[in-house]
């Protein structure tokens, strides 16, 4: 498609989702109508038709002289790199799972290995366009009230119909090193090194990231660009990525297979469905072998309840959904990790180190500028009986990551009352800004969305 028929193309499907807009009921609930998601909290049901996003799932440009990319809001980051790699060129955050779509990451959050040098991906968004409440689009820079109050706004503000983003060139190859650490407060202190230096042992570290299997048994992965070849390893095959942390001390990865490292096996979590016996893998669809993928089945469960039927036949307690990502400051880590051993116990864990890009702060979010902080990401269940359905477990979380100066992403479910949210989350800036972008209200507030499940 020709650089003006893309532009057309956009501007038709804007024009569809400004209609679909239309048509949805005064007073109903406003949500996309995609088929993927990677939010795990419940909503109410709804009869209302979905906003038709389906024209606004691609890349409109990508310009190799700039390093930057002219993207649609629903374009997942599979697409994105499909069209980039081409050029040399990635994201300068590219986030773990495939169908994370770059209007998602931007307001929602999105993290990888390489956000402890390039932030959280709206630090690298130059301008966008937002489908406001009103049912207008606005264009919107950093600056501007709307663009700095949009991170972490989950679709409360409208949603990101076209941003302009900047890439970072990247050779073919990933080389990785493995390095395990007995101690929490070591690994603690080479991440604040590498954050400082850039660089571990002499060599440069371009991506970081780790893994705690057991207490006393922690890794940095560290990730280094290389451009000479060599023979690489394929974890989309029999072989499972998060495995090979423990068996082997280097690794090369192509730079795609790097980027999707995590979304083969959804990180560990396909193993609840028996993908990683080998026998059952064997004979599990490739194409099968993806997030997405087991993100329905557990949709699927959700709705049929095969799980609490299987404990209740066991004896088993009921069980409580405990999937979340948590920030904590990294010389905080160790206390949280010893905290979570003793109250929830669920391993392994991922470790992710992070720093604000530049010297903004973002008011729905409040990192500190100049602080490293760990990403913390658990995804599981815990048996505690009766008491499940009140999520006493998540509440635990909740208190003890804000009790050491930490945050708590909002995908999952949250328990927090009105008045914690917007301390945490500077309530009172996102509800004037909504105001003035979404007048009638139309659009589900954030603590709505986020506690209240709407």
């Amino acid at each position: 498609m020709s650089r003006a028929s893309a532009w057309e193309a956009h501007e038709q499907a804007v024009d569809r989702l400004r209609a679909s807009y239309t048509a949805i009921p005064s007073g109903s609930p406003v949500r996309l109508a995609k088929r993927t998601s990677n939010l795990f909290r419940p909503r109410a049901a709804t009869t209302a038709p979905g906003l038709d996003v389906s024209g606004l799932t691609g890349v409109i440009e990508v310009d190799p002289e700039t390093r930057t990319a002219e993207v649609q809001g629903m374009c997942t980051y599979e697409d994105l790199v499909d069209a980039t790699l081409p050029h040399g060129l990635i994201p300068l955050v590219v986030p773990q799972l495939r169908t994370i779509t770059l209007g998602g990451a931007v307001t929602g959050l999105g993290i990888e290995s390489t956000s402890f040098r390039n932030g959280l991906p709206h630090e690298s968004v130059l301008e966008m366009d937002v489908f406001t409440g009103a049912g207008e689009v606005v264009t919107t820079r950093p600056g501007d009230e709307l663009f700095d109050t949009f991170p972490n706004s989950y679709g409360s503000l409208g949603y990101a119909t076209r941003l302009r983003i900047e890439l970072e060139p990247v050779p073919s190859y990933v080389a990785l090193r493995h390095v395990r650490f007995d101690d929490v407060g070591l690994l603690a202190k080479a991440v604040n090194a590498i954050v400082e230096t850039g660089e571990y042992d002499g060599r440069r570290v371009d991506g970081l990231d780790g893994v705690a299997f057991e207490p006393g048994e922690y890794y940095l992965t560290l990730a280094t660009w290389q451009r000479e070849p060599g023979e690489t390893s394929d974890y989309t095959g029999q072989q499972i990525y998060y495995r090979s942390i423990r068996e082997r001390e280097t690794d090369l990865l192509t730079m795609y297979d790097y980027l999707w490292r995590w979304d083969t096996d959804w990180f560990w979590c396909s193993g609840a469905f028996g993908v990683q016996n080998p026998r059952v893998r064997r004979v599990w669809p490739r194409r099968w072998r993806r997030s997405d993928a087991y993100h329905r089945l557990i949709g699927l469960d959700n709705r049929l309840g095969i799980v609490d039927r299987l404990d209740r036949r066991a004896g088993r307690p009921q069980r409580e959904r405990v999937i979340q990502d948590i920030e904590v400051p990294v010389e905080r880590l160790g206390e949280f990790l010893e905290w979570f051993d003793d109250e929830v116990g669920m391993r392994p864990v991922w470790l992710c180190p992070l720093r604000l890009r530049g010297e903004k702060e973002w008011s729905s979010y409040p990192l500190a500028v100049g602080t490293t902080y760990v990403n913390v990401g658990f995804w599981g269940t815990v048996h505690v009986g009766p008491e499940a359905p009140h999520g006493p477990t998540n509440r635990a979380i909740e208190t003890r990551v804000h009790e050491l100066g930490g945050h708590k992403s909002l995908y999952s479910e949250a328990f927090y009352d009105p008045e914690t949210f917007d301390r945490l989350y500077d309530g009172d800036n996102l509800a004037a800004v909504k105001r003035r972008y979404d007048p009638d209200d139309r659009l589900t507030s954030l603590y709505d969305k986020a506690v209240k499940k709407r």
